[in-house]
């Protein structure tokens, strides 16, 4: 029957693409398009039928030894784009066997500017990690000044990343997928005011990355990748050895400057 070939289908596409990125160690949620959409307005809506598959993706902290690093050391890296982007591109495009829509966390739509995807939303949605904002603190005490808002791990707290949404083009899942709500892990209204101050105010401390206790954190040498601003961080890599002096200068051009703070999820 129809509905039989469905869960088929999608039960193949979910393992396959699990297996394929094992290496890149990231968590992938199932979703149907339609709880992304439902909880924004139209103009940040995916154009896709509501019961459509997507997937989020997510790096967790051993990304960065398993397959950044070995990405580097094989001189895979090439042209003016960040580093770490090219690694997640090359390893999704690596895992994707079938027409698939990939949406990175760093694009933006040419015409509107607006991000092709919101990956904390979506993160949140697909019960992956809980988006705390404002509206999670009752009363909260800053008045008029916006506080941004930022996902947490059940299990990593704030030692991740969203990195991408991958859209299953005619793959439409019903009934068998059931949405579930992403772990409250910062319930009190304390802890969550913390977390907000820490993440707009402080976010460089990393200290708002353990609201709650993680499984795992960043190496020490992932820590100093990210702290690192993004012009800088060609040069880090050629101190580590990860790319080539080339005559008139770095084989990397820095990317450009911008906001700092990890307004997509974490860096």
């Amino acid at each position: 029957s129809p509905i039989h070939s469905t869960k088929v289908e999608t039960w193949i596409v979910m393992k396959t693409f699990v297996n394929d990125l094992s290496a890149y160690s990231s968590g992938v949620s199932e979703r149907q398009i339609g709880w992304y959409n439902d909880v924004l307005p139209a103009s940040l809506r995916q154009p896709h039928h509501e019961d459509t598959l997507a997937v989020v993706v997510l790096s967790t902290p051993d990304m960065f030894e398993r397959a950044f690093l070995p990405f580097m050391e094989k001189g895979c890296c090439q042209g003016v784009s960040d580093p770490i982007d090219q690694c997640v591109k090359h390893t999704i495009n690596s895992a994707i066997s079938q027409k698939v829509e990939v949406s990175y966390d760093y694009e933006m739509l040419p015409a509107s500017r607006k991000p092709k995807f919101l990956a904390q939303t979506a993160a949140h949605v697909a019960g992956a990690a809980y988006y705390y904002q404002e509206a999670d603190v009752t009363d909260h005490p800053w008045g008029d000044k916006k506080k941004f808002g930022v996902c947490i791990h059940p299990r990593f707290g704030g030692w991740f990343a969203i990195r991408a949404l991958l859209v299953f083009e005619g793959v439409q899942v019903g009934c068998e997928v059931l949405q579930s709500s992403p772990p409250d892990c910062v319930p009190s209204r304390e802890a969550r005011i913390q977390l907000l101050e820490d993440f707009n105010l402080r976010w460089q401390d990393w200290k708002y990355r353990d609201i709650i206790p993680p499984v795992q954190r960043y190496s020490q040498r992932q820590r100093d990748y990210f702290s690192t601003r993004p012009a800088q961080r060609p040069a880090l890599l050629q101190e580590w050895g990860f790319l080539q002096k080339e005559k008139g200068g770095s084989q990397l051009e820095p990317p450009a400057s911008g906001s700092l703070i990890p307004h997509s999820g974490h860096g």
